[in-house]
C-alpha cells in the first residue's frame, strides 16, 4: 500500500473551471494589498525616526512577519489557479509546512508581546521607559521569532519521514499537518498527540496573556474621565482584541479541537481566516487606523 510518488495534489477550493479565474483575481488582489500595506509600514518604521519607538518596532516586526507569512501560502495557491497544476512535491510540502507553522507560532508570540507593550504603556506609564527599553524590545522580538522557528521542528521531522498511501490527494489549499497525516501508512497516534500538545502550548498561553492584557487595558480605559479620549482608546483596543481573538480563535479551532466529522468541513474555512484574511487585516487595524501613520504615508506618496 506504500506509494513511491514524489508529489501530492492539493484539492484547494474548487474543481470548476469557471471559478478558477475569479478565485485567482480575488486572491491576487488580497495578496497585492497585503504586500503593499505591510511593506509600506515596514519601510516607514525603518526610515522615519519618528516611529523609532517600541510600539512601532513591534508593528514593523509584525509587518515583516505578515510579508513572509502570505508569501508562504498565496503564491503557490495563485499558481495553481492560473495553471491548473495542483501538484506539490513532497519536499516543497514539508518546507511549506515548516515555514507556515513557525511563522504562525511566531505571530502568536508577537501579538502577545504587543499586547504586553500596550498594557505597560497604558496601565504602568511611569515604568514604561524602564521596562520597554531598546534592549528589552529586541529580546522580546527575537524571542518571538526564535520560539516560532523552533516550534515546528519535531512535526516537520515526522512529516518528512511519513510513508504515503494511495490516494495521495491533500484535501486543503496548502500543505498542512493534519491532511498530510491522514495520507500516512504509518502509526500516527503519537504524532497526533504531540502535535496537539505543541499546538496548545504555542497558542493558548499567548492568547490568554493577550486577552488578560487587553482586559486590564479596557478596565483602565473605562476610568478615563474624558469621554472623547475614552472612546478613541476603547475603539483602538477593542479592534486589536477582535483581530487577536479571530486569529488565535481560528488556530485553536483548527489545531487544538478534536478532528471530528462535524468540525472537519469547517477546518478549511477557518484556515482561510488566519492564513489569508488576518495578514491583510492586521496592517489596517494596527497601523493604518493611526492618524500619524496615515499622514506620514500621505506625505511620502
Amino acid at each position: 500500500n506504500h506509494s513511491s510518488t514524489t508529489e501530492a495534489p492539493l484539492l484547494g477550493f474548487s474543481h470548476r473551471p469557471g471559478l478558477q479565474v475569479p478565485l485567482f483575481l480575488l486572491f491576487l488582489m488580497i495578496y497585492i494589498v497585503t504586500m503593499a500595506a505591510n511593506i509600506s509600514i515596514l519601510v516607514l518604521v525603518v526610515a522615519d525616526w519618528h516611529f523609532h519607538t517600541p510600539m512601532y518596532f513591534f508593528l514593523g516586526n509584525l509587518s515583516c512577519l505578515e510579508v513572509c507569512y502570505s508569501s508562504t501560502i498565496l503564491p503557490r495557491l495563485l499558481a495553481s489557479f492560473l495553471t491548473g497544476n495542483r501538484a506539490i512535491s513532497i519536499r516543497c510540502c514539508v518546507l511549506q509546512f515548516y515555514c507556515f507553522g513557525s511563522l504562525t507560532a511566531a505571530e502568536c508570540f508577537l501579538l502577545a508581546v504587543m499586547s504586553l507593550d500596550r498594557y505597560v504603556a497604558i496601565c504602568r506609564p511611569l515604568h514604561y521607559a524602564a521596562l520597554m527599553s531598546g534592549r528589552s524590545c529586541l529580546h522580546l522580538a527575537a524571542g518571538s521569532w526564535i520560539s516560532g522557528l523552533l516550534s515546528t521542528i519535531a512535526n516537520t521531522y515526522w512529516m518528512s519521514g511519513m510513508a504515503l498511501c494511495d490516494p495521495t490527494d491533500l484535501d486543503h489549499f496548502f500543505c498542512d499537518f493534519t491532511p498530510r497525516l491522514k495520507l500516512s501508512c504509518s502509526d500516527t497516534s503519537l504524532m497526533a498527540l504531540v502535535t496537539l500538545l505543541l499546538s496548545a502550548s504555542f497558542t493558548l498561553p499567548p492568547f490568554l496573556l493577550t486577552l488578560t492584557s487587553y482586559m486590564c487595558i479596557i478596565t483602565a480605559i473605562l476610568r478615563i474621565p474624558y469621554s472623547s479620549g475614552q472612546h478613541k482608546a476603547f475603539s483602538t483596543c477593542s479592534s486589536h482584541l477582535i483581530v487577536v481573538t479571530l486569529y488565535c480563535g481560528t488556530i485553536i479551532f483548527v489545531y487544538v479541537l478534536p478532528d471530528t466529522d462535524t468540525l472537519r468541513p469547517l477546518n478549511k474555512l477557518f484556515s482561510l481566516f488566519h492564513t489569508v484574511i488576518t495578514p491583510v487585516a492586521n496592517p489596517l487595524i494596527y497601523s493604518l487606523r493611526n492618524h500619524d501613520v496615515r499622514e506620514t504615508l500621505r506625505r511620502a506618496f
